[in-house]
């Protein structure tokens, strides 16, 4: 796909915000002449206020959510040949001027989500503004591994594409927090681009966001998002990675580790899931070792499938027989000789602490062991592959 700035079409969401609306779009129309605004029910007559601009207007007869009038203006936006849509809240806080940076973004990777990071360096910001943006990024990270510097604003470009192969539920403020989720875990690049922001004093700001309703919103998402994020059942993908997701085991490291690098993941990083595997996969954490994994690798941007993969050379018996020795050594200055239902039964609690103990000691040094070798084959197979090409 190649991008055409005038197959974008600029978007408006608009819920009474009649005293800033038309500001605007005469601004966006200063640098684009392709906008549409959707009237989401306003009842302070916003819409009305368009009346002599060259822009197209849709309304919904009662509030539907932000994320019900992006979704109106997606399907108009196909409807005339466009690929994609770019969003900017009619509340004024956002600079038109900005646009042409998503549109310099865009033509790097089509297919990409961007999004605007608001420089918050400036006066009036909220202080749950700041909070929200920080929490909110923080969340995006743990169920994608995914960095974003804002995942609140609505200052956003989307591929049409990417809306339309998306199954999205939300159609409220929380929709912005799906789309990126649910994006990403579809193989969709995501990105942002510094912009200003304006934000009036308190007296003066207007804001539609529900502070009960919607955080209630967006913490049932984030649990629900949280919990998908770590189920075992892999992910629909838009953007298909390069030999997909084929089938990893330890049992066939090489041919497993061919399949990883076809991933764009590198040696090193290979490596480093391999050592978190094996370093989680060591501690007892009983019946919880593969959420873990998933969570920690998530969260640090590694191969979770590398990482659950490398854990399964800590499954009993020997790694947390191993474990419960040195434990044992540590506490008692002798190795544990005697194993029976008196040792492993009755004195289970003793042996799960011994367990923990032996576990942070003979974790990281296997977890390095595993580590240099994953690096040193996955090393020596990406040599192999350049030779080849």
């Amino acid at each position: 796909m190649i991008f055409d700035r005038q197959k974008t079409l600029v978007v408006i969401p608009l819920y009474n915000h009649a005293a800033t609306v038309r500001a605007v779009v005469e601004g966006v129309l200063a640098i684009h002449d392709q906008v549409l605004v959707v009237d989401d029910g306003s009842t302070d007559g916003g819409g009305d206020t368009l009346g002599g601009l060259p822009v197209a207007l849709l309304r919904h007869e009662k509030n539907r959510g932000k994320g019900a009038a992006i979704m109106t203006a997606a399907r108009q936006a196909r409807g005339q040949g466009m690929t994609h849509i770019l969003t900017i809240d009619a509340d004024g806080q956002h600079d038109p001027a900005d646009i042409p940076l998503f549109f310099r973004r865009l033509s790097e990777g089509p297919l990409t989500v961007v999004v605007g990071k608001r420089n918050f360096e400036t006066e009036n910001v909220p202080a749950s503004s700041r909070f929200g943006r920080k929490f909110s990024n923080f969340w995006l990270r743990l169920q994608t591994g995914q960095c974003l510097g804002d995942t609140q604003s609505g200052f956003r470009a989307y591929p049409l594409a990417v809306l339309e192969g998306l199954k999205l539920k939300e159609i409220h403020y929380s929709f912005e927090v799906e789309v990126l989720v649910k994006a990403a875990w579809a193989g969709v690049p995501l990105a942002d681009v510094d912009i200003s922001v304006y934000y009036p004093p308190a007296g003066e700001r207007i804001s539609h966001f529900r502070g009960f309703m919607d955080n209630l919103r967006l913490t049932l998402l984030n649990t629900k998002l949280t919990m998908r994020s770590v189920a075992p059942w892999p992910h629909r993908r838009i953007v298909v990675a390069p030999g997909g997701q084929a089938k990893v085991s330890v049992l066939h490291p090489w041919r497993s580790l061919r399949l990883l690098l076809t991933e764009n993941t590198s040696p090193a990083q290979l490596s480093a899931a391999g050592a978190l595997g094996v370093f989680l996969g060591a501690v007892p954490l009983i019946a919880l070792h593969t959420i873990a994994i998933l969570f920690a690798s998530g969260f640090f941007r590694l191969n979770k499938v590398a990482a659950v993969s490398a854990s399964q050379l800590c499954i009993p018996p020997l790694v947390p027989a191993l474990c419960i020795e040195v434990g044992y050594y540590l506490r008692n200055g002798s190795f544990l000789t005697e194993i029976s239902l008196e040792t492993l039964g009755y004195q289970g609690l003793d042996r799960l602490y011994e367990w923990f103990l032996g576990s942070l000691l003979l974790g990281p040094f296997l977890a390095a062991v595993v580590g240099g070798v994953i690096y040193a084959m996955a090393s020596a197979l990406r040599r192999e592959k350049r030779v080849e090409g």
